[in-house]
């Protein structure tokens, strides 16, 4: 049972050893993968940035149309005051 358990048990150890050694070999980068991996990485970087200044824009253009929006209704209240003033008055 041990001579077995010894025999399996180093059956084992190679086959990851062969393993090991065949997955090393193949998995080699190249360097066109590499400069590839970097041009991705650097566009990457930029679309983040310009995503970044495209979020910053949107919300200087929200705040501005908030204001707009702000200064129109208080357009619309003085109208409406305006017009019950000039209502009031004797024809």
């Amino acid at each position: 049972m041990k001579i077995i358990q010894v025999v399996r048990n180093t059956a084992f150890i190679a086959t990851l050893a062969v393993s090991a050694a065949m997955v090393s070999g193949c998995g080699g980068v190249s360097e066109a993968q590499m400069q590839e991996l970097k041009n991705l990485r650097t566009e990457l970087s930029s679309l983040e940035k310009e995503a970044n200044q495209l979020k910053d824009e949107r919300s200087a253009l929200e705040r501005e149309i908030a204001e707009k929006n702000a200064k129109l209704q208080q357009c619309q209240k003085d109208k409406e005051q305006t017009q019950a003033n000039l209502d009031k008055l004797p024809k």
